[in-house]
C-alpha cells in the first residue's frame, strides 16, 4: 500500500508561499542595493570596533593557486577581491555597454547622444572640481574618483519613486551610466596603468584575437571561452593593465546573435514540448499516471530550458546569469572588502585626509550634476538631442545628483589612485559622504519634479 503523500498541488503553493517573499525581494532593483548598504555598514562597524585590526589583516592575508612548479599565483585576499571578482563585475559591464551599443539607447546617434554627453559633463566637471583643490599636488591623482555613477545605487533610488519614473527618464539615467561606465574604465585603462610589460600585453590581445576568430566562427562552447578567459585575465593581470580592464573587453566580445543553425527544428520542439506540457497539466489519471505525469512533466521543462537556451544570444544568457552573482555577492564583498575606513579624530584631523574627502565630495554632490545638466542643456538646444518625453529640466537635474550615488566604480579607483592611507581614508569618507547626500538630496528634488502618483 502506498504510503500518504502530500497532493503535488498542495505542496507547490506551500512553497510558493514560502518562497514568493524572496523571490520577490530578488526581483526588485532596490535589493541588490540594499545587501550593498549592509555590506557597507558591515565593513564600517568592522573597521572601527575594538577587533579593526583583524580588518586589514585578513583581506592582506595571501591566498594562491599552484601547479606544482609550473605555475603559481598568489594575491591577497584584498587582491582577489578586486582585481579577479571585479573583472567579473566589468564584463557584465561591458556586455551591458555592448548590448546598449547594439540593440538599445545607445544604438543610434540620435538616441545616444543627450545620455552620452549628459555622462561626458558628469565626468568632466567632477575631475574639474577635484583638481582644483589639489593642483600641483600629488593627491591630484584621485581626479578620476568622483567621475563614475553607481548604477545600482542610483537606479535603487530612482525606483524608490515607482511609477511616477517615467520610462523616458529611466533609460536616461541608465544610458548615462552605462556611458559613464565605459569612460570610467577607460579612464583606468589610460590613466591608472603604471608600467607596462608588452610581452603579457600582447599574449593578452592574442587571447582576446583566438575568442574573437572562434565568436566568428559560430563556436559557443563556454568551457572554451571560461578558459580563454582566464588567459586572458591572467596576461592582463601581468601586462601592467589592471586586470578588470581584460573583462569589460571580454564582455564587448560576447555574441549579440542566437545561434540557430536550424530554427525550424527548434520551434519544432519547442511546439511539442509544449503540448505534451499542456496535456499533462489539464490531463486526469490515477497516482499511477500522476507520476508518470510528473516525470514526463520534468523532461518536458528539461526540454524547454534548453530550448530556451538556444534561443538566447551567448551575451543575454550570461547577463541573465551573472547579474544577481554580480548584485548579491560580487558587489557586496567588494563592499566589504573596500568600504572599512577607520572613522576617528586623527583621520578627521588629518589636512590631507579632509581635502581629499572635501573634494571627491563637492566632485559628487557638485561637479556631477552641473556637468549632466549643462551638457544636456547644450546638447538640446543645439538641437543635437531631444529632452526624453514627460521630463522636465529640473528633473534632470535631479537625475543628475542622483548620478553623484559614485559608490563601487568610485572606490575602485580609489584603491588605484592612492597608497597614502590618509588620502585613502579621506576619499572613502567623501565618496560615502557624498553618495549619502545626493541620493537624499536628488530624491527630494525629482519627487517634486514629477507629477503626483494617480489614484
Amino acid at each position: 500500500m502506498r504510503p500518504a503523500q502530500t497532493p503535488p498541488g498542495v505542496r507547490s503553493r506551500f512553497a510558493q508561499r514560502v518562497a514568493d517573499p524572496f523571490l520577490r525581494f530578488a526581483d526588485l532593483e532596490v535589493a541588490g542595493a540594499v545587501v550593498l548598504l549592509l555590506m557597507t555598514a558591515v565593513a564600517l562597524g568592522w573597521a572601527n570596533s575594538p577587533w579593526g585590526h583583524t580588518y586589514e589583516e585578513f583581506w592582506a592575508a595571501k591566498a594562491g593557486i599552484s601547479f606544482g612548479p609550473w605555475f603559481e599565483l598568489s594575491l591577497s585576499l584584498g587582491h582577489w577581491v578586486n582585481d579577479a571578482l571585479m573583472a567579473i563585475f566589468f564584463f557584465v559591464v561591458g556586455m551591458e555597454i555592448k548590448r546598449e551599443m547594439v540593440l538599445g539607447e545607445l544604438s543610434t546617434l540620435r538616441r545616444a547622444l543627450l545620455p552620452v554627453l549628459a555622462a561626458l559633463g558628469g565626468m568632466v566637471v567632477p575631475a574639474a572640481v577635484y583638481a582644483s583643490f589639489h593642483w600641483g599636488e600629488p593627491t591630484l591623482r584621485g581626479w578620476g574618483v568622483p567621475m563614475a555613477t553607481d548604477i545600482a545605487f542610483a537606479v535603487a533610488a530612482l525606483s524608490l519613486l515607482g511609477s511616477r519614473v517615467p520610462r523616458s527618464l529611466r533609460v536616461f539615467l541608465l544610458a548615462l551610466a552605462i556611458a559613464d561606465d565605459l569612460g570610467a574604465v577607460s579612464v583606468i585603462a589610460i590613466f591608472y596603468t603604471e608600467e607596462i610589460h608588452l610581452g603579457a600585453l600582447g599574449l593578452a590581445g592574442l587571447g582576446l584575437g583566438v575568442v574573437w576568430l572562434l565568436n566568428l566562427a559560430g563556436v559557443r562552447s563556454f568551457l572554451v571561452f571560461l578558459v580563454l578567459g582566464a588567459f586572458v585575465w591572467y596576461e592582463t593581470h601581468h601586462s601592467g593593465v589592471h586586470a578588470t580592464i581584460a573583462g569589460v573587453l571580454l564582455g564587448f566580445l560576447a555574441p549579440t546573435t542566437r545561434d540557430l543553425v536550424q530554427k525550424e527544428t527548434l520551434l519544432d520542439f519547442g511546439k511539442d514540448a509544449l503540448d505534451r506540457l499542456r496535456g499533462i497539466l489539464l490531463g486526469d489519471g490515477d497516482d499511477d499516471e500522476l507520476d508518470e505525469g510528473a516525470h514526463t512533466r520534468h523532461q518536458v521543462l528539461v526540454t524547454l530550458q534548453a530550448v530556451g537556451r538556444q534561443a538566447m544570444s551567448p551575451l543575454d544568457f550570461l547577463t541573465i546569469t551573472l547579474e544577481r552573482w554580480v548584485a548579491f555577492i560580487i558587489m557586496p564583498v567588494f563592499a566589504l572588502a573596500n568600504a572599512g575606513v577607520v572613522i576617528e579624530a586623527s583621520t578627521l584631523a588629518d589636512p590631507v585626509s579632509q581635502r581629499v574627502g572635501i573634494a571627491v565630495a563637492a566632485g559628487l554632490l557638485l561637479g556631477k550634476p552641473v556637468g549632466v545638466a549643462l551638457f544636456s542643456w547644450i546638447s538640446v538646444r543645439a538641437g543635437f538631442a531631444d529632452l526624453p518625453r514627460g521630463v522636465n529640466w529640473e528633473a534632470v537635474l535631479a537625475t543628475g545628483i542622483l548620478a553623484g550615488i559614485g559608490f563601487t566604480v568610485a572606490l575602485f579607483v580609489t584603491a588605484l589612485a592612492f597608497s597614502d592611507p590618509a588620502a585613502i581614508a579621506g576619499s572613502k569618507l567623501g565618496i560615502l559622504v557624498g553618495s549619502a547626500i545626493a541620493a537624499v538630496v536628488g530624491l527630494v528634488i525629482l519627487n517634486r519634479a514629477l507629477p503626483p502618483a494617480s489614484d
